[in-house]
């Protein structure tokens, strides 16, 4: 048996669903020009990511649901301070432009960590 590193902190911190060790993106999140580039295969256990093709195209359902959570919650806030629609697109444009690299990562992160539970590993990482 193998000592995992909790699953909280694997799921922040974008490591392995397996061995929460290795990790599933090769640069950092603030990397504008790389941040949506993902590993293959887990640098230290070697598991697949994408086990078949297409798989990280269900992580769009997820980054809607992200998504449309941060505009329910904007909106809220826009509709009880009465701001204009000018002032609301001022303010949602950066925050989603911000925000982006981290909603691309956690939605294929939280894929991996929804369906990997499934999936069938080896004896030493279970």
């Amino acid at each position: 048996m193998v000592n995992k590193p909790s699953l909280f902190y694997s799921i922040v911190s974008c490591k392995c669903p397996r061995c929460r060790t290795g990790k599933v993106f090769p640069s950092s999140v603030l990397n504008p020009f790389e941040f949506s580039k993902t590993n293959d295969n887990c640098p230290h256990c070697g598991l697949k990511f994408e086990h078949e093709t297409g798989f990280f195209w269900a992580s769009m359902y997820i980054s809607y649901g992200f998504n449309t959570v941060l505009m329910i919650i904007f909106g809220v806030l826009a509709i009880n301070a009465d701001w204009s629609f000018t002032k609301i697109l001022s303010y949602l444009i950066p925050i989603v432009l911000v925000l982006t690299p981290f909603l691309f990562r956690y939605s294929r992160i939280l894929l991996l960590y929804t369906v990997s539970p499934f999936r069938h590993y080896d004896e030493e990482y279970r």
